[in-house]
């Protein structure tokens, strides 16, 4: 087929980089792609298509506007492809209506078990435009059959994640050493940054010596900034760091010793897969798929959400035995290798892909 993949843009994080993976082993199993975004946005997700070798196009400006829209249905008259592969809320939205209009089958991903409020009114009137509908974990399916009643017999799983076997493991931790925790993503609302400020807060006041021999780095870019620094200044954090968007997120989780994701709402959630896959234990909120994915005592814990005593707690928790830390990163590197297989991502994608031709 002729697949064209549209994106809301190339922002450096979210569902915009694993798209090279998945266009690649679409190509590797005979299919045309060429990748679409209706805005550029920061571009930061376009160095990883380069060097994949992908195709893409960029639609409009960095923002939408009231072009979006007749750009798209312009390009998708010209090339005319088989099938209209949509990602994320606006891209889908649009898409959508595009492909209603000029009668191109779509498919749709669904990544986040949280949407807008407006989006979720606008996703169940169009639904239905959609001929099959993609979630990148099983949570996030759950949430959009219950939320959005999209229909359970066109929905399946792709997870949007293939372990590296290559990838860089991060080193134990060694006497005399600080002990490093990290938290890697967009700094949004969303993510809960204030609340593991305010644990890192809480961890000195529980426990002033072990805090003084840890250090928390939250590296990521977004309109939250000002607001964790301003906070985290007013607190009078020391050991906090913010380290802004990291180019290779992979050399910056080895070189900690442990992960935090404090996030109110998650899809898949790349970086906490990307950091059990360093070998790190993870402390995370029990939504989306990390709810499954981080094992208390096994691969690291789970804290409820917004619970700012119970993250200090369970920080303080993993620097007091790093041995643990180390033995519970193992688990957690082994069990994303065998289960985020590029085997079975290629199987996944395959199958999805023949659904799509029957849709």
């Amino acid at each position: 087929m002729r697949i064209v993949y549209l994106i809301n843009g190339f922002n450096g994080g979210g569902a915009a980089l694993p798209v090279a993976d998945v266009v690649m082993t679409m190509s590797d199993l005979g299919h045309q792609v060429e990748v679409v975004a209706l805005m550029r946005q920061d571009g930061r997700a376009e160095q990883r298509l380069r060097e994949a070798g992908v195709r893409y196009r960029i639609l409009g400006p960095e923002r939408l506007g009231p072009t979006s829209f007749t750009r798209l249905i312009g390009y998708l008259r010209r090339e005319r492809p088989d099938l209209l592969w949509t990602s994320l809320a606006r891209a889908t939205l649009l898409g959508q209506l595009a492909g209603a209009l000029l009668k191109i089958p779509v498919v749709s991903w669904q990544h986040n078990a949280w949407l807008k409020p407006i989006n979720v009114v606008l996703m169940r009137r169009t639904r239905r435009l959609t001929r099959l509908w993609v979630a990148d974990s099983d949570a996030v399916r759950g949430w959009a059959i219950r939320e959005l009643g999209l229909p359970a017999e066109r929905f399946l799983v792709w997870p949007l994640f293939v372990a590296d076997p290559s990838a860089p493991v991060a080193a134990a931790w060694q006497p005399g050493q600080i002990f490093r925790l990290g938290s890697l993503g967009r700094l949004h609302p969303n993510k809960r940054y204030e609340v593991l400020v305010r644990a890192a807060a809480r961890m000195a006041q529980i426990d002033p010596q072990l805090a003084g021999r840890m250090q928390i780095i939250i590296a990521g870019s977004g309109d939250e900034l000002p607001r964790l620094q301003a906070l985290s200044a007013e607190l009078g954090l020391g050991n906090l760091h913010f380290d802004g968007y990291v180019e290779r997120p992979q050399q910056f989780l080895a070189g900690l010793h442990g992960y935090v994701q404090p996030s109110r709402n998650e899809g898949l959630c790349l970086a906490a897969h990307e950091a059990l896959q360093a070998g790190l234990p993870v402390i995370a909120t029990p939504v989306g798929q990390m709810a499954h994915s981080v094992i208390d005592g096994v691969n690291g814990w789970q804290v409820p959400v917004d619970d700012v005593d119970a993250l200090a707690r369970a920080l303080l928790k993993l620097a007091a035995d790093p041995a643990l830390a180390a033995r519970m990163g193992a688990a957690a590197r082994d069990s994303v290798l065998e289960r985020y297989s590029r085997e079975r991502f290629r199987a996944m994608c395959a199958e999805i892909l023949r659904a799509a031709e029957r849709a």
